[in-house]
């Protein structure tokens, strides 16, 4: 594989003799065949995908060996609704049973938390505790249908717990322990589950965190959960605690009564819910995003195979928490046979280098992040590719945020040059990717390889017309399997429609403000409704972040539009490296770069400092909240946030009166 770092040439092209060994590769050579079509580029084969959603789904569920009868009848039922469209309306299937199939890889999950502790655990072990898990559950009343909530750390016990519910059919909800108990009933106030698995704290940058007191305050708020399970990770005991808790039985005891055996798996339909999710909840209560057992299978499979190359015997890590949906992600991977590596805690326990420390002992085939993290390990001035051996490393997949054109130049001169980097972007909504990579694709700077196969991606312009070579809103014209199945107590579907499908009735509307390059790659400008309006122009904040973070001193930084004498003003907020204080030279060399390398528009009328910046339990910025702080409007869930304290910096700055 060859790697340049230069404008005018990728950064990464894939060698040509590995590239015929790649899932992508075998599919094309299956795909020809189907649809008798020569299918010579990417493109001809990703306009074959969406014109014929029936043959490509099928051939997915074929060629990615789903477990399960497909049934008879159509494929599609109304392709012309959407919402409203059906998929493979006859077809029975379980998710953990495709999960815990049988692999040539025995290794099922590695995990490590922090520095602390570490664990392995087999697939037949995995397997084994599914189904005393599930038969738990079952002895516990829980049926098709109800909800098991996890309140837990990235634990092997939480893959264990939604594989179990999956295998009876319940719905399985998750958040993180740091979310605090109104965010947490935010989310399971509404979903209200029958079981709730919580574990005795968590361990964060080398520190026993203990969430007692959040349990207790908890659970009388949450009167569905009948039970409660904890799991020991601080201690090796909780029978104490659970004690002290209503409803409260200690892992152990909960699956005692219960031998290994085999798990039993319900066959369900398509549309089957499987997960619910929540969205950031930052402009009120979050909504609950419910994703159905086929629809998520039959994505996450496409993505992991095809799109990222997962292999049998791969060893796959994405760096999340069970309150991001790339934890739900990172699971399916499972399905094709790779092996997760689950940590748990800070990524920069000594000095950054933890998860690189893992990524040589375990092997790692797959590196999951955040555009985020990649940033804050930059300015560590660790370079990995130097002091590790990162020889089993292929693929490194970044997402939660644009990732910036010099943050691809750093991956490929301090990690590793011959890897596929693959910005990838989606979100909740859809429980997988819109747009991502290929390992048939170059890699070039800044760009997005692709579009997702199956999904009918475009951007159109305010006039709902396709454009290229400049911004508009990113949509999807067709129906597609991993839609939400709808929203949880949303019975007429009001509040799904109104999130997707108002602004171009009968297409989805993503909310991404974006750009298909002359590569037929794509660039993410942020979010559509942080995009700033100065003087009535359209300007996506990454591109501000992408020249604020060229800047040693700069650590973080927000931007928002402030409204001001009848028009938008720019205001950028830099959260600086440690005692470093904001000045006018600095502040000039900020609005010099902005202007020389985005535009004299996207300069900001001011430039202030801050000490901390708020964000989302995912590690999301929240522009709409700083906005609405300037503004002195209230901010409707600062439950939904990692740090809410962070909102007062904002408030009645007095530079922002003139």
């Amino acid at each position: 594989m060859n790697s340049a770092v230069s404008s005018d040439r990728p950064l990464w092209t894939p060698d040509p003799a590995w590239s015929a060994t790649t899932r992508m590769a075998g599919f094309i050579d299956r795909a020809r065949t189907i649809s008798g079509r020569a299918l010579e580029s990417y493109t001809a084969l990703h306009d074959w995908s969406v014109e014929q959603p029936a043959l490509f789904w099928t051939a997915i569920w074929e060629f990615c060996g789903v477990m399960g009868e497909r049934g008879a009848g159509p494929v599609l039922v109304d392709p012309e609704r959407m919402p409203g469209a059906r998929w493979f309306p006859a077809a029975r299937l379980n998710f953990a049973e495709n999960l815990l199939q049988d692999s040539n890889n025995p290794e099922a999950l590695v995990f490590w938390g922090e520095d602390q502790l570490k664990r392995t655990v087999s697939r037949a072990e995995l397997r084994r505790q599914v189904a005393r898990f599930a038969a738990a559950l079952k002895a516990e009343g829980v049926v098709a249908g109800d909800r098991v909530a996890a309140y837990l750390p990235n634990l092997p016990e939480t893959v264990v717990a939604m594989l179990a519910a999956a295998s009876i059919g319940a719905v399985f909800t998750s958040a993180s322990p740091d979310f605090g108990v109104q965010g947490v009933l935010d989310r399971f106030g509404q979903t209200q589950p029958k079981v709730l698995i919580a574990s005795d704290g968590y361990w964060y940058n080398g520190k026993a965190i203990d969430i007692e007191a959040k349990l207790a305050a908890l659970l009388p708020q949450l009167p569905s959960a009948r039970r409660t399970v904890l799991v020991p990770y601080l201690g090796e005991e909780t029978d104490a605690l659970a004690a002290r808790l209503p409803g409260g039985v200690s892992h152990a005891r909960f699956i005692a009564p219960h031998p290994a055996a085999e798990p039993d798996f319900a066959p369900l339909p398509f549309d089957h819910p499987l997960y619910i999710m929540y969205s950031s909840g930052t402009t009120g209560v979050p909504k609950c995003i419910v994703h159905g057992v086929g629809g998520t299978l039959l994505q996450h499979l496409k993505e992991h195979q095809l799109h990222t190359d997962v292999r049998e015997g791969d060893r796959l890590f994405y760096f999340t928490t069970c309150g991001w949906m790339m934890w739900n992600w990172l699971a399916s991977g499972l399905a094709s046979g790779a092996t997760l590596l689950l940590y748990d805690g800070n990524p920069f326990v000594n000095g950054g280098r933890i998860l690189w420390d893992y990524a040589q002992a375990e092997r790692m085939s797959h590196f999951g992040t955040s555009a985020k993290y990649l940033d804050a390990l930059m300015k560590t001035g660790l370079k990995p590719k130097e002091e590790y051996d990162l020889g089993a490393l292929r693929v490194m997949t970044s997402t939660g945020s644009p990732l910036a054109p010099e943050r691809f130049d750093e991956v490929y001169a301090h990690i590793k040059p011959d890897l596929q980097l693959a910005s990838i972007s989606g979100g909740t909504d859809l429980l997988s990717c819109f747009v991502l990579g290929n390992p048939l694709l170059p890699v070039w700077r800044g760009e997005i390889q692709c579009k997702g196969l199956g999904l009918a991606v475009d951007v159109w312009n305010d006039r709902g017309q396709p454009v290229r070579g400049e911004k508009g809103e990113l949509v999807c014209t067709r129906p597609f399997p991993s839609m939400p199945v709808g929203f949880w107590n949303d019975p007429e579907g009001k509040k799904y429609r109104a999130a997707y499908f108002e602004r171009f009735p009968g297409v989805w509307h993503h909310g991404d403000f974006c750009e298909i390059t002359e590569h037929d790659g794509l660039i993410i400008h942020g979010r559509s409704d942080a995009t700033l309006n100065p003087g009535g122009v359209r300007i996506g904040t990454a591109e501000i972040y992408r020249q604020v973070e060229k800047l040693a001193e700069v650590l973080e930084a927000i931007v928002i539009g402030q409204e001001w004498e009848g028009d938008v003003r720019v205001v950028l907020f830099v959260k600086l490296q440690g005692g470093l204080l904001l000045d006018d030279a600095l502040a000039a060399r900020i609005k010099g770069l902005i202007r020389e390398h985005a535009s004299p528009r996207h300069v900001p009328a001011k430039v202030l400092q801050v000490t901390d910046i708020p964000r989302t339990k995912s590690g999301k910025i929240v522009e709409l909240a700083v906005r609405d702080i300037v503004h002195g409007r209230p901010v409707k869930n600062i439950e939904a946030l990692a740090n809410p304290e962070a909102l007062a910096l904002f408030a009645d700055r007095d530079e922002l009166l003139s």
